[in-house]
């Protein structure tokens, strides 16, 4: 118990739920005390000598004195290795049986007495000790990770074997990624927690960590990127340090990473070659990300507290009637009856499907929220007793059901690491679709249980059935939401086969791109709090969730104008562009805060829905190619140093540069421009990279930058989506690609390709075909 602990404990107690947080965190530290017995007397091991080789398809199995280890290189590129036996599956972060191996690597000896696995795009150098070299087909070392330790408990029966591995990474490199970190993008000098927490309260960018952790490191440097995966869910601790490259003649001082686990399997992946095409071997690798609907790219509003039917109406008439465009409404718990999942209050919202239908011939969706704990002793915690064998809720060592304060009181939580739980709780959005609900958006499922002191989740003895392997909350921790998220996507797709379902979470863990997003959780309402934000999604996008977006405002404060005002013009150039507050923060509706921000805000939202089209186009090449709709600016140019640094910029897509401005009081604001021609889209100045341009920014605009020769889908003034080009420099070509919006199906979307070129005095625009395209508007003559 630290202090925040003690004195929120402390006034606690003063509270009825308080009181019960207290009892609950009692019975946590008590079955905890039952179910894991004390580890004792440890012994270390390191692998030892090299003792033979076994060449397999791809790659092969090393053995060591008192370890094995087998690598693989995939024929995609991407390089497995795993210790003691750790195969690539069960995953729960890898699709189906993962990768084919690559038939062409071969096993050959090395220098030293060591051993490599030869590709077409990696070699893997293993040393006789255990030390594991990444390097390019040139020789060039990306990563060397030195044999691994492990730590036995020496009594049989105390539990597995925690472990440590420490990697070196060139001095000059630069990490990125571990999830949803406040403290990005780029990850300085510290220690990363890995695993998924309710930061109790709003965070900032000091706190870590947060509701969604992986084991997902980038690194960014002159001698390439790659991205390293530990394919390990259980708690764990990742150690950054930057290098230091030596002046003169002196010796580099290379980066570290290392990762201490407290159990689970020693394996991981990594995947090198340039940004895209790292991440489009992530995605191939654990999935393609799902594709929101067409609305779910617009505006949407959100509020703990509407409370009734009569103020969601007030709100959504006070958009209507000031002609601001909004896509969805979302409901809170207070919709719920005692904040009990999967129930509506009649008395507040006595007509809730009828609500649904008339906002929907408005163009507003409603989305409900979601929490996984159930009340214990109510209907449904009694339909959940008869699910399988066991009964559908999480379990202590002894077989008796855990129970956790949470909203609706006494709660018991539902174990999605068992498929007919998932099954069972997927048939449950049938009630959400009876009543209207368009979308869904996943909470507390970390999962939280209230506690007075200590960690805000289940006993780490509970027991997890995890697909059939049985085990304990330690190893199904990190992943509890990610089973959340498939139980919702699998069963809405049963429910609603003719639609893309939308849903999105505040947990989550490597992979569950598959299932939707996520979006901040309760970040702090100050200027640090929206700077948070941006790292958080510019991180997670580099850890293959493409669709995410922060609350707006910041969750639990009140904004003052034009922090709101800037908050949302940042917003409305994210995948999710959400309002969000707490019951007792103030309002987010954009009148709310004077006519002055109401104006600003009707452009910011008018240019977001001009923008929509090439939304839809950025989602589905999320989902072919694994490409975030955000990306950081060295994206096309990692060995651009200075890029790497530039944490307040971002590249919507291939063709936009949004530079919001995250400083109190600035009207105008520097901005680093990758190499090529950038035209100021508010005055059609052209500018050219790399360098660094100074920007007016008035607090009625964001700077926005297009780059020369690009095509984007927008929405023309008839709604009809038309092809905006930006002019190539002189003796430069462009181009560019559109995918519209297929319907609300499954269906991919046809790719349309266009080229862009001067002929003469007039910039040309052709199809794939070499036709000219009519119609389209061309900027930056």
């Amino acid at each position: 118990m630290d202090g925040r602990d003690l004195v929120r404990g402390v006034w606690e107690l003063g509270t009825a739920r308080g009181r019960r947080a207290w009892r609950a965190a009692w019975r946590r530290r008590r079955a905890d005390a039952e179910g894991l017995p004390p580890r004792g007397a440890e012994r270390a091991r390191v692998p030892g000598l090299l003792t033979g080789t076994e060449p397999r398809p791809g790659g092969g199995v090393l053995r060591f004195a008192r370890s094995e280890l087998e690598v693989r290189v995939t024929a995609g590129g991407a390089v497995f290795w795993g210790w003691d036996g750790a195969g690539p599956t069960p995953s729960y972060a890898v699709v189906g049986n993962g990768p084919e191996p690559d038939p062409r690597a071969v096993l050959e000896p090395d220098t030293g007495g060591g051993w490599r696995v030869v590709s077409e795009r990696v070699t893997v150098a293993v040393s006789r000790h255990g030390a594991v070299e990444v390097r390019t087909p040139g020789g060039t070392v990306l990563r060397r990770e030195s044999p691994p330790r492990w730590w036995e408990p020496v009594e049989p029966g105390r539990g597995g074997a925690r472990w440590q591995v420490r990697g070196e990474v060139p001095a000059d490199a630069r990490f990125f990624g571990l999830g949803g970190r406040a403290a990005g993008p780029r990850l300085r000098d510290g220690s990363y927690r890995l695993w998924n927490t309710d930061p109790k309260g709003g965070f900032g960018p000091g706190d870590d960590p947060l509701y969604l952790t992986m084991p997902v490191q980038w690194v960014v440097a002159d001698a390439g990127t790659h991205l390293m995966f530990h394919d390990n869910t259980w708690d764990g601790q990742v150690v950054l340090r930057e290098g230091e490259e030596g002046a003169g003649s002196g010796a580099d001082r290379p980066g570290t990473a290392e990762l201490r686990a407290l159990g689970g399997p020693l394996r991981c992946w990594v995947l090198v070659g340039t940004p895209a095409r790292v991440l489009q071997g992530w995605s191939a690798l654990t999935g393609g990300a799902a594709v929101p609907p067409q609305w779910a790219l617009g505006y949407q509003h959100a509020r703990w507290g509407f409370g009734s039917e009569a103020e969601v109406r007030r709100v959504v008439a006070g958009y209507a009637s000031r002609g601001l465009p909004l896509a969805a409404l979302h409901l809170d718990i207070d919709h719920y009856d005692g904040h009990r999942v999967f129930t509506v209050d009649r008395q507040q919202f006595p007509d809730l499907p009828g609500l649904a239908r008339e906002l929907a011939a408005d163009g507003v969706r409603l989305v409900s929220i979601v929490d996984p704990a159930v009340k214990a002793g109510d209907p449904l915690h009694t339909a959940g007793l008869a699910v399988g064998e066991r009964g559908a809720f999480v379990r202590d060592a002894r077989g008796r059901e855990v129970r956790g304060e949470v909203w609706p009181g006494e709660c018991a939580y539902p174990d999605f690491t068992d498929p007919a739980v998932r099954a069972w709780w997927g048939g449950l959005y049938e009630e959400r679709l009876a009543q209207g609900f368009a979308g869904f958006w996943h909470d507390m499922n970390e999962p939280v249980a209230f506690a007075a002191f200590g960690d805000p989740t289940l006993p780490r003895s509970a027991r997890h059935v995890l697909e059939g392997a049985g085990g304990d909350h330690r190893a199904a921790h990190n992943v509890y939401a990610l089973g959340m998220a498939r139980a919702g996507w699998e069963g809405l797709v049963r429910l609603r086969p003719d639609e893309r379902p939308f849903l999105f979470s505040r947990s989550g863990w490597a992979g569950m791109q598959r299932y939707g997003g996520t979006w901040s959780g309760d970040v702090e309402s100050s200027w640090e709090g929206m700077r948070a934000c941006l790292a958080l999604v510019l991180g997670l996008g580099l850890c293959g969730v493409p669709y995410s977006g922060p609350d707006v405002g910041g969750f639990g404060g009140s904004p003052s104008p034009e922090l709101f005002l800037r908050w949302f013009q940042l917003g409305a150039y994210l995948p999710l562009f959400r309002t969000h507050a707490a019951i007792w923060a103030g309002r987010r509706e954009p009148w709310e805060f004077g006519p002055q921000v109401e104006e600003a805000a009707r452009a910011a939202l008018a240019e977001r829905e001009r923008l929509r089209p090439y939304f839809v186009t950025l989602a589905h090449l999320a989902r072919r190619t694994g490409a975030p709709y955000v990306r950081p600016l060295w994206w096309g140019s990692p060995e651009d140093r200075r890029l790497r640094d530039c944490e307040d910029a971002f590249l919507l897509g291939d063709a936009l540069l949004v530079a919001p401005v995250l400083e109190c009081g600035a009207d105008r604001r520097a901005v680093r421009l990758p190499r090529g021609r950038w035209y100021d889209t508010a005055t059609g100045a052209a500018h050219e990279g790399p360098g660094q341009v100074l920007l007016d920014a008035p607090l009625g605009r964001t700077p926005v930058l297009a780059r020369a020769g690009s095509v984007l889908a927008v929405r023309g003034e008839d709604g009809a989506v038309t092809l905006e080009v930006w002019a190539p420099a002189r003796g430069r070509t462009g181009g560019g690609v559109v995918v519209r919006d297929p319907g609300p199906g499954f269906e991919a979307g046809e790719v349309e390709r266009y080229a862009v070129r001067w002929a003469g005095e007039t910039v040309v625009v052709e199809d794939e075909a070499g036709e000219p395209v009519p119609g389209v508007l061309v900027r930056g003559l």
